[in-house]
């Protein structure tokens, strides 16, 4: 059977770094947000040790702005902050959670809240002939619903590791995976490992 393909969202600096625009409520000193890049680092590791595919996914726009459709008050906010331009600091991959230089390892930029939506995420998921994703990122109850959401109706199993995910409100954050729960496997980043194994 084909191994299951890791997406990993928005693990970025402007998303994750204590310097960073976005931040999504973590405090550089914030015991979540330690807890969240051990999770992440995890799943990130298992994969690698397991020889997985791993797609790192971010978001990035031009500097001023000209590709962002700004439809939505989250999208109008990154203009309004300044966060996430191309060639930028912020757009760039967190250090401790970037893509390696490996064969099973691939980046994919994409401009909208759902990571499929008019980027090649769907095209290059579907070249490793599985039906089984796994899913983090950061923000839980934005990019990665909306992408689980969509990998769910392509007709993916899929499963979200819920202590690799965070977003600014906790109860958003518990919100989203309840939520998610109704169409896919949730549980912590061991588990999830552990249940691909056993599949």
């Amino acid at each position: 059977m084909p191994a299951p393909v890791v997406i990993a969202l928005h693990y970025q600096n402007d998303v994750l770094h204590p310097d960073g625009k976005i931040r999504v409520g973590l405090g550089a000193e914030d015991s979540a947000r330690n807890a969240l890049l051990d999770a992440a680092g995890r799943l990130l590791g298992g994969a690698r040790a397991r020889r997985w595919p791993i797609v790192h996914v971010r978001v990035a726009f031009r500097s001023d702005y000209a590709d962002l459709l700004q439809n939505a008050p989250i999208l109008r906010n990154v203009a309004a902050i300044g966060a996430v331009q191309e060639g930028s600091w912020g757009a760039e991959f967190f250090s401790d959670l970037a893509p390696l230089a490996s064969s099973n390892e691939f980046s994919v930029t994409h401009q909208r809240i759902n990571a499929f939506y008019g980027s090649p995420l769907e095209h290059l998921v579907r070249q490793f002939d599985t039906r089984r994703l796994l899913i983090a990122g950061v923000a839980t109850h934005s990019v990665v619903e909306s992408t689980v959401r969509h990998a769910v109706d392509c007709g993916f199993e899929v499963t979200v590791a819920a202590d690799a995910c965070a977003c600014a409100d906790p109860a958003a954050h518990s919100a989203s995976l309840a939520s998610m729960a109704l169409i896919a496997r949730v549980c912590e980043v061991n588990q999830a490992l552990e249940a691909e194994d056993a599949a």
